[in-house]
């Protein structure tokens, strides 16, 4: 059997013995694997090590949506003004 096959039969059989479907459980690691490298990002952007542009290339997300996680953590961040 591959790896991922047997992810699959552990993904079902979870599924069986709880409440949720197998896709609430992929949402559900899906989130748990996304925060796990928000976190990681998050740390190396609070030394300075890697840039916002970086970190949103890494994470797949918008410069907008990686500032809006920043405010929810509570984390300083440069505020930049555009002038008309």
């Amino acid at each position: 059997m591959s790896n991922l096959s047997k992810i699959k039969t552990e993904i079902e059989n979870y599924a069986g013995k709880s409440s949720l479907t197998e896709m609430q459980i992929v949402q559900k690691l899906e989130n748990h694997y996304f925060n796990k490298k928000v976190n990681e990002n998050l740390k190396l952007y609070k030394k300075g090590k890697k840039k916002v542009s970086d970190i949103t290339k890494d994470l797949k997300i918008s410069p907008r949506k990686f500032y809006a996680i920043l405010e929810k953590k509570k984390i300083e961040h440069k505020k930049y003004k555009k002038n008309k």
